[in-house]
Formats: structure tokens, C-alpha cells, sequence
């Protein structure tokens, strides 16, 4: 019995601990959520902060609960719609004195994100308003937003280094060899480079090419801009003779930056702070370098997107295409069908936008949701592609769908081609001195067997079913953009193309962004120009999940600072670093099939992949890093 009373004291006292931690919990989140609903106060009169502390994406990933409140959630994600739309707000918004842009630890984004943003902010500019920016050292994404700031400023223990697009990319064939894997690849496209880590110790001829053609339209662009945003700018040398600049300045970066006029004013935060406040105001009894503030989140929240009038839907295809649920930053293709789907049996859609910004994935997944917009296309809507970042190969598939394409200059699309990847492992095991045997019935007994190897049967059958999912490629293509087979296969072969000539080769229609989109598919409908509205065909955040991210919000730590120069470089190459973590996972992982472009990887800013991030920081943990 003695036994028995302590057994049940034990399980007391852990049901006692259980009820303390959920109601602490509960509370916890209460006033979190309280705490941070937008309220008068939080929209006030003052400056709009537009912290970017991480990268501006198409659409932002769910983050769970649990790695929310572990502090895991990842980087921020901002929306661009919503930093646009915010934006666009402000410039005419009397209460917002002044746009802050506060780039210390902003993620990056893909060039034509950029370019809409920097144009948003010259907007407000070109309103009359100020628009101040601060970094210790800004990033070329960072300095393309910046550029089009009133003042620029930065730490004169800083200093902003250019350094443009490219790099090294890792190359796993030696590896491979070693470990005695055998990566079997099966492709069509003379340019589809995806494969090529797994498959050589260095890139193809084919491939530089590529990169090369692609990484000079975007960072002329990139110059481009900058220099129309800031004439008297002299960054060409910091890009021609980097180190004998900041040599002449005996390594006084900062000072360099501003003798040439790539800055405007050297202070600490707390400088800038007093500065901001002279044109927003100082809220009496607080700390020097404190203004009054508009936060963005509550911002965003207090000015909401309209809802009256006639809908067009706006489907969103953003990320790795997948096979199945939409997870982690990626697209699934059951995700996106089924909210498609089940908008268009409601039946009160007057046209369809698909917003594309990815860079491919699985072929069968592409197809599938293919399928899924043609059904809006039965229902008689029209249906209009708009093109973000990048709409690239498993991108491109998909906006075959579309009536209209548009894109914006930069935007990264084509890489027309698929390829699949099976490793088998027979030679690994003979090195530990494994060996295979077994009975076969037909010559796809145990196929693709990964322990003993593939038989010709088994690649030829592949082999064939990459070439017919090809010709299912520029057969959809060809049709779509009204050429033939042929005049497809000699634009395709994997190549990747910018948006410019993308619309000399008629792969797109317009240029314009997703609002020129939207009102042209209002058009196409017969509807008024203000009889309508955007309805976006997402899933809703569930008033829990907002909780928790405004609970992990509250505790960021909103003073941290990214760094100096060489310390963002760093953090640069440590996401390059998470980067091929992930190319190694997915020789295993991915779809048997897909329609995947290379030269759309790294181009897209600092911040890796999610699923990448989190790779990098299991090894860096298991390995004391």
C-alpha cells in the first residue's frame, strides 16, 4: 500500500505541473496576443519602421508552434504584396511622417522583388515624403533598396562592399566516387545543369554559359537602377578596384563609402534615432534616439486589402514544387488544387490570376496543378500568368495554363527540360564488403534496386520516360504560346532565360507586375475598374497559429545588428554553405522526375532555404560549430 500511496502522490503532483504549465501558458499567450493587436496608439502619427530582418518572399512559409516558441521559427518573412501595399499606403497616409528602412539584418530578395520595392519607395520619395536608411553594412539587395532613400545612413564602424553576382557552386561527383554511390541521371536539355553536381567535378561548358549570359543582365539591371536612383553615386570603382579604394582610405570602408557619395551620413544607431526623430517626433520622457513609431505588422494590419466588388482570384504558386501538402516553404500540388478547386465550385469568380514565382520541382506535381487551373478555364474564366522572381521549368509548366503571361524584366523563367536522379549504392557496399543476391521473376524484379543497381531494362524505361515527359513539355508550351514543337525544342534544352528575352521569344506577353495582371483579367471579365476586387485563394492562419507568431515576435531581439562588412560576408557564405547541405539531401529525397532550374538557386538573396537552415544548424549543433 505504501507503494501504491507514492505512485499516486507522484501522479498528482505531475497532473498539479501539467495544469500549472497550460494555464501559464494560456495567460502567456493572452496578453501576447493583446499586446500586440494593432491598436489607435500602434498606428499613430510617426515613422513607419520597415525592419527587414530577413528576406522579402512571394508568400510566407507556416511556421509551427512548437519551433516558434523554442525560438527555431527560421528568419521573418516579409510578403511583398504587403510591403508594397504598405508602402503605397504610406505615401499618402498624413499620419506616417517619415518611411524608416532598417537594413542591418535583411535577408535579400530576388532581383525583380527588389526592383518593386526600390520603385515603391520612390514613390513615396517622389510624394515629398523622406525616406531615411540605416545599415551597418548594406548588402547589394540592401543597397539596391536603399539607393532610392532620401538619406542614406551607416555606422562609421561599417562599410559596404559590392560584390555582385556569383561564385563557387559545390560540385559532388569526387565525393560520390569515394563514397562509391552511383548516381544514375537521366535528362533531356542540352543546358539542364541541375544534374550536373551529382554527375561532373565541374561545370559544363553549357552551363557557364548560362550562368554567365544570366548573372550579366542582372547585375547590369542591378547598376542600373542604382545609378538612376543615385546619379552622383560613384560605385564603379568600388566594383572595378575594390581593394585599391579601400587601400587609398587606409581601410576606413565607411569613410570611402560616404567620400563617394554611396552614403549620405555616418552615425550610430542612436544618431540616426535623433535624426528620425526630428522629422517624426520624440515621445516626451523616453530615451534619446527614440521616435514615434508605426510598427509594419500592425500597419499592414490597419490598412487591409478591399473586398468589395466582383472577386478575381489570385492563386499563388510559390516554392519547390512537391508532390502532396504544402510544407515547409514549399508548394504542393494537393495544396494548391484543392483551394483552387474548392473556390471555383462557390462559383462566384469572375477570372483567375496565377501568381508564379518558383523555380520548379516535380513534374508530376506541375502537371497536376496544370490540370487543376484548366478546370477554372471550363468554367469559362479568364486566366492571366503573373510571373514573380522566377517562374522557371516546373514554373514555366504550370503557366502554360495561362490565356496572358506577364513578367517583369528581370524575372528568371524558361528552363524548359526535366531530368531525374536515382543513387544506388551496390559499389558503397562492396567497400564495407556487402554483396547482393536474390531471385527475379522479370527483369524489374527489386528495380531500381539501390543496394545491387540498376539493369538497362530499368534505364532505358526512364530514360524513355524523361524524353515523354519532355515532349509533354514543349507540346503544352508550344501550344500555349501558339508555335510549333520544333521552334520550342530550340528555345528549350534547359536553357534559362531573363524576362526581357523572354518576351523576344515569346514565352511571355507583357511586362507588368501582379496588379497589372489582376486588372487585365478584370478586363478580360468585363469588369469595371472599380467594381472589382483581389481575392487571394490561400490558406487563413488559424487564430492559434497567429497567437504563437505573435508571441515569437515579441521576443525577437529588436537591437541586434547583423555586423560590419566582413561579418555579413560571412553570414553570406554560411548561407551558401546551408545551401549545398540541401543539394546533397535531395539526391535521396526528391521526386523521381523533375522540372528544376540550377541557375535560379543562390540569386535570390542571403537567407537559404528553410528546410536548408535548419539542415545547417543540426550539423553545426552535432559538431560543436
Amino acid at each position: 500500500m505504501k507503494l501504491v500511496r507514492g505512485a499516486w502522490k507522484i501522479l498528482v503532483g505531475i497532473k498539479d505541473a501539467l495544469v500549472l504549465i497550460a494555464m501559464l501558458l494560456f495567460f502567456g499567450l493572452l496578453f501576447a496576443a493583446l499586446a500586440a493587436k494593432p491598436n489607435k496608439r500602434a498606428v499613430g502619427d510617426g515613422a513607419l519602421v520597415l525592419k527587414l530582418d530577413g528576406p522579402i518572399v512571394e508568400q510566407t512559409q507556416d511556421v509551427g508552434a512548437f519551433a516558434s516558441l523554442s525560438g527555431d521559427g527560421g528568419n521573418h518573412e516579409y510578403r511583398l504584396r504587403d510591403v508594397v501595399r504598405s508602402l503605397d499606403k504610406a505615401a499618402k497616409d498624413a499620419s506616417v511622417k517619415v518611411v524608416v528602412l532598417d537594413l542591418d539584418s535583411f535577408g535579400g530578395g530576388y532581383p525583380a522583388a527588389l526592383n518593386e520595392v526600390g520603385a515603391a519607395l520612390k514613390r513615396v520619395r517622389d510624394g515629398g515624403k523622406p525616406v531615411l536608411a540605416f545599415a551597418t553594412a548594406y548588402t547589394d539587395s540592401g543597397y539596391r533598396l536603399a539607393a532610392n532613400a532620401s538619406e542614406i545612413w551607416e555606422s562609421p564602424m561599417g562599410g559596404t562592399l559590392f560584390m555582385g553576382p556569383g561564385g563557387s557552386q559545390l560540385y559532388y561527383k569526387g565525393l560520390i566516387d569515394k563514397l562509391g554511390v552511383n548516381a544514375h541521371v537521366y535528362r533531356v536539355g542540352k543546358y539542364k545543369s541541375f544534374v550536373e553536381p551529382y554527375t561532373r567535378t565541374e561545370a559544363s561548358p553549357e552551363a557557364k554559359e548560362e550562368v554567365v549570359k544570366l548573372d550579366q543582365v542582372l547585375f547590369a539591371n542591378w547598376q542600373q537602377s542604382v545609378a538612376a536612383a543615385r546619379p552622383k553615386a560613384k560605385f564603379a570603382p568600388f566594383l572595378a578596384t575594390p581593394g585599391a579604394v579601400i587601400t587609398a582610405a587606409q581601410g576606413d570602408i565607411a569613410k570611402a563609402n560616404l567620400d563617394a557619395g554611396l552614403v549620405d551620413k555616418l552615425g550610430t544607431r542612436l544618431d540616426f534615432g535623433k535624426r528620425v526623430a526630428e522629422i517624426a517626433g520624440a515621445d516626451a520622457g523616453k530615451a534619446a534616439g527614440l521616435f514615434k513609431t508605426i510598427k509594419y505588422d500592425a500597419y499592414v494590419a490597419a490598412n487591409p486589402l478591399p473586398t468589395g466588388g466582383d472577386k478575381v482570384g489570385v492563386l499563388t504558386i510559390a516554392g519547390d514544387i512537391v508532390d502532396g501538402k504544402s510544407q515547409g516553404g514549399n508548394v504542393g500540388s494537393d495544396t494548391v488544387s484543392k483551394l483552387l478547386l474548392d473556390a471555383l465550385a462557390k462559383k462566384d469568380l469572375k477570372a483567375l490570376v496565377v501568381r508564379v514565382d518558383s523555380p520548379g520541382g516535380s513534374a508530376l506535381a506541375s502537371e497536376d496543378m496544370r490540370r487543376a487551373i484548366q478546370e477554372a478555364k471550363a468554367q469559362k474564366l479568364p486566366i492571366v500568368v503573373s510571373m514573380g522572381s522566377v517562374a522557371a521549368s516546373g514554373g514555366y509548366w504550370v503557366s502554360t495554363a495561362g490565356d496572358m503571361v506577364f513578367a517583369q524584366p528581370t524575372t528568371i523563367t524558361g528552363s524548359i527540360g526535366i531530368f531525374g536522379i536515382i543513387p544506388t549504392f551496390e559499389n558503397t557496399l562492396k567497400k564495407v564488403g556487402l554483396t547482393t543476391d536474390g531471385v527475379r521473376t522479370t527483369p524489374l524484379s527489386g528495380q531500381p534496386d539501390i543496394y545491387g543497381g540498376t539493369n538497362p531494362e530499368t534505364d532505358a524505361i526512364f530514360q524513355a520516360g524523361i524524353e515523354n515527359g519532355y515532349r509533354q513539355f514543349i507540346t503544352r508550351v508550344a501550344n500555349a504560346r501558339k508555335m510549333t514543337p520544333e521552334q520550342v525544342n530550340e528555345i528549350g534544352q534547359g536553357r534559362v532565360w531573363d524576362g526581357g528575352t523572354a518576351l523576344q521569344l515569346h514565352l511571355v506577353d507583357k511586362f507588368g507586375g501582379l496588379q497589372d495582371a489582376i486588372a487585365e483579367a478584370a478586363r478580360r471579365a468585363g469588369l469595371k475598374a472599380d467594381g472589382y476586387h483581389a481575392e487571394y485563394l490561400e490558406k487563413k492562419p488559424s487564430a492559434f497559429a497567429k497567437m504563437i507568431q505573435q508571441f515569437a515576435d515579441s521576443n525577437k531581439d529588436d537591437d541586434a545588428s547583423a555586423g560590419d562588412a566582413f561579418t555579413r560576408m560571412a553570414a553570406e557564405r554560411r548561407a551558401v554553405f546551408a545551401r549545398a547541405l540541401g543539394d546533397v539531401t535531395r539526391i535521396g529525397t526528391g521526386a523521381a522526375i523533375q522540372a528544376r532550374c540550377l541557375e535560379c538557386e543562390g540569386v535570390g538573396g542571403n537567407a537559404p532555404r528553410a528546410g536548408d537552415a535548419r539542415l545547417m544548424d543540426f550539423v553545426l549543433a552535432r559538431f560543436g560549430l
